[in-house]
């Protein structure tokens, strides 16, 4: 790691940041902006990141607008952004959104994508700008190559979440996510620091989730109901926690903000 991470790092030292890895269509992108907002709603200031090709990580905290990612700007505009407002936008309770993009279909490597947006917001001096409580990343797990370990490997994460289902393929991309993660630990870079079963109805999916929990020595943190609820308040552009916050399903959310922002104060 280069002299300049390791001083940002130290400056990023008093912050929450996780990254949540899960296979594609898992619903990372559920779980990590319903946590940004749980997390808004308890006075943090966030910054919501999206590290997948698709961009959409952040669209529930934008009522439904989707946001131009970094590498569609850098692409079109042929130059870097001169201003964060050109990259990102404050969505619900102030959440700071970005979304890195990837590159033309069938053109480049998306992992590189995440790489050049995270070299940028360096660049940008975005942390020491912004001063957030809490950064979460939204990290595609199907591969978990180069770029796609970018937040974990070069210090921007300190703690993983990895969202799975009793699925036999969501279950494999955990256990590859896992493996990539342990790879690093030796190095003081992100841990995992718990499951996220998200439900999917699928048969014996507790028990299933459970002895692959234990397996890897891994706990469940949290867990999300399979809900109708949920995809009411997407239909309209929102987070399950801004549509109506008392809700049992926002309370699973916000009782995982809870246990790692207790986890940070302890660190």
């Amino acid at each position: 790691m280069s002299g300049k991470h390791k001083q940002q790092n130290n400056r990023r030292g008093n912050m929450l940041k996780v990254a949540i890895y899960g296979k594609g269509g898992i619903g990372k992108s559920t779980v990590t902006s319903n946590l940004a907002a749980a997390f808004a709603n308890m006075g943090k200031r966030v910054i919501q990141i999206g590290c997948d090709p698709k961009a959409d990580s952040t669209i529930n905290l934008l009522g439904g607008e989707p946001l131009r990612p970094v590498m569609n700007f850098m692409r079109e505009e042929d130059e870097e952004p001169n201003e964060l407002a050109q990259i990102s936008k404050e969505g619900y309770g102030g959440i700071l959104c970005i979304e890195t993009g990837g590159p033309t279909p069938g053109l480049g490597c998306a992992g590189r994508g995440i790489i050049a947006t995270f070299q940028l917001l360096e660049d940008m001096e975005l942390f020491e700008h912004y001063k957030p409580d809490v950064v979460l990343y939204d990290v595609l797990g199907d591969v978990v190559c180069g770029g796609f370990a970018a937040p974990i490997r070069e210090g921007y994460a300190d703690k993983v979440l990895i969202v799975t289902s009793g699925e036999k393929m969501a279950l494999y991309a955990a256990n590859n996510i896992s493996s990539a993660v342990r790879n690093f630990e030796d190095r003081s870079y992100a841990r995992v620091f718990g499951i996220v079963l998200n439900h999917r109805n699928v048969e014996n999916e507790t028990g299933k989730v459970q002895a692959f929990s234990e397996k890897i020595g891994v706990p469940i943190v949290g867990e999300v109901p399979r809900s109708d609820e949920i995809i009411h308040w997407e239909e309209q552009g929102k987070t399950v926690i801004e549509g109506n916050s008392d809700s049992e399903i926002s309370k699973c959310f916000f009782d995982l903000a809870t246990l790692l922002w207790k986890e940070e104060e302890k660190a």
